[in-house]
């Protein structure tokens, strides 16, 4: 076990020194704290190649600690005010692990602690501390730690966050009613097909009655149904399997990503939803320091789009050999002229990190736009549909049981 020299203060402020044999540094601290010591400098004495290495592999075993989204954006919320407050980093770390409800937050404050006083930077220690924390955020961060704004840049993640977390919720919710329509479309035709078609049938059976063409068809594919549901099943899952195994290769892949950005409806939604991140992501990063080349590099791994990320790569290659942003992403095209002029107008201007935050912010206003057009369009074009297959069901039927009854009344 290795063994750290300590210089420390007590509560009369006299210097005391010292060494402990611990674990690590954070044990150092840990214990001089407990014993009502303020430590001002803690050094290892005697360094073992194998044991830190030993020492090393457990604390990487204990640091992965899965968070949501909404615990990322309370931590990142949290850590924002207590330094804005005026604490240090650490102070503002400890009070979390102490205070906070959440058992995960608490663990990653207090790994986030361990690996500060180690000597890491908070950029790092977040990568240690919990995978959830994506390379675009640790960047910002470290960014904010060179230009001294970790604070202010904390605060813009927490704010982009939780933009982007209300922007999914929004997709999501706008989905559910049409997916109980098409549910309820799904049920109601299964008990058309397996309750009433086969009563009808025996009732036209009995009349000897000629059936009508519409119902001479439904009565066909209600058979078909039932006599061939194996091979449907079988084309549907072979079918299903084929197109999971083709998109499974980048070739497909791509392909795929593209075409889902020309569905009509969910298309412009997906789009809309990139260039609002893209525009935040982007602002932040530029308008905290960030070069412009780091920024595009690290703003192309927030899509998982593979189709944009080939389009930002080939922006990056562009900007790479000298070009403008605004001209590199005119050349690649794909991009709506209006991201374009205002990019270029804040490099005109000097103020690209604002023009990008206008546009991201007219990006939101228009992916909410977006967002509830679709669900204006899709219910009814559901609801059509229903009523299409019913009305065509229903007549069938109707249309039957009106000549069956003329059929018994000309007889009587």
């Amino acid at each position: 076990m290795p063994s750290f020299s300590y210089t420390a203060l007590n509560a009369s402020g006299q210097t005391i020194t010292g060494s402990l044999a611990v674990g690590s540094k954070a044990e150092v601290f840990r214990k001089l704290e407990a014993q009502a010591l303020t430590p001002i400098k803690v050094a290892e004495e005697a360094k073992s190649a194998q044991a830190s290495a030993a020492a090393a592999a457990k604390l990487e075993d204990n640091q992965p600690v899965r968070l949501k989204r909404a615990q990322i954006i309370l931590f990142t919320e949290e850590l924002a005010d207590m330094l804005d407050g005026g604490l240090q980093i650490d102070q503002a770390l400890r009070v979390i692990a102490e205070r906070q409800e959440d058992v995960a937050l608490r663990r990653v404050s207090t790994i986030l602690r361990d690996q500060l006083r180690e000597g890491s930077t908070v950029a790092k220690a977040l990568k240690k501390a919990s995978p959830s924390f994506d390379d675009l955020y640790c960047n910002l961060v470290a960014a904010g730690e060179v230009s001294g704004s970790l604070s202010e840049i904390l605060r813009r993640l927490a704010q982009n966050l939780a933009v982007m977390a209300e922007l999914q919720a929004k997709v999501t919710s706008a989905m559910i009613y049409p997916a109980f329509l098409v549910s309820a479309c799904v049920v109601l035709m299964i008990v058309f097909m397996t309750v009433m078609v086969p009563q009808i049938t025996d009732l036209l059976a009995k009349s000897g009655q000629k059936l009508p063409f519409a119902t001479q068809m439904l009565i066909s594919f209600n058979t078909f149904l039932a006599q061939w549901w194996w091979v449907i099943l079988a084309v549907l899952i072979i079918t299903g399997l084929s197109f999971k195994a083709y998109i499974a290769t980048p070739r497909g892949l791509m392909w795929w990503h593209e075409t889902k950005l020309k569905l009509p409806l969910f298309g412009p939604v997906i789009a809309t939803r990139f260039y609002a991140q893209f525009a935040h992501s982007m602002g932040s990063l530029v308008g905290n320091g960030v070069p412009l080349l780091n920024s595009i590099r690290l703003v192309s791994k927030i899509s998982a789009n593979v189709f944009i990320q080939s389009l930002l790569a080939k922006v990056t290659g562009l900007v790479a050999e000298g070009g403008a942003l605004s001209s590199s992403l005119k050349k690649v095209s794909h991009f709506p002229l209006m991201l374009v002029d205002m990019i270029a107008v804040g490099e005109q201007t000097g103020m690209l990190g604002k023009s990008l935050e206008k546009c991201a912010t007219r990006y939101d206003k228009e992916l909410d736009k977006r967002i509830k057009r679709m669900t204006a369009l899709i219910s009814p074009i559901i609801i059509v549909f229903m009523a299409i297959i019913v009305g065509v069901v229903a007549y069938s039927i109707i249309s039957a049981v009106f000549q069956s009854v003329n059929g018994i009344k000309s007889r009587a």
